[in-house]
């Protein structure tokens, strides 16, 4: 998966990230989950913990799905090679 962070996917995609950043912590750490679902039920910024942890799941599932997926990024030349042709369409050269 060889996209920018900052780049919002669609909605199959963050489902897929969150799947398997969901199985990745899941498989690494299943106890230190329970413990800190115990102390989120006590805390009164939960809202604000969830969405952290959202953005967590879906950093961990980007990396999951990259560290077992064989995509190969795109050569850096061919991505300059492009811009150069995205410019020279736009007439910005």
């Amino acid at each position: 998966m060889a996209q920018g962070t900052g780049r919002r996917g669609g909605l199959d995609e963050r489902a897929v990230l969150l799947a398997a950043g969901l199985a990745d912590l899941a498989v690494s750490t299943l106890g230190s989950v329970l413990g800190a679902a115990r102390g989120l039920l006590r805390r009164s910024d939960a809202a604000e913990l969830a969405a952290e942890a959202e953005h967590d799941l879906m950093a961990r599932g980007r990396l999951a799905l990259d560290r077992h997926t064989v995509a190969v990024p795109p050569a850096h030349l061919e991505i300059l090679a492009r811009h150069a042709l995205a410019w020279r369409a736009a007439g910005d050269v």
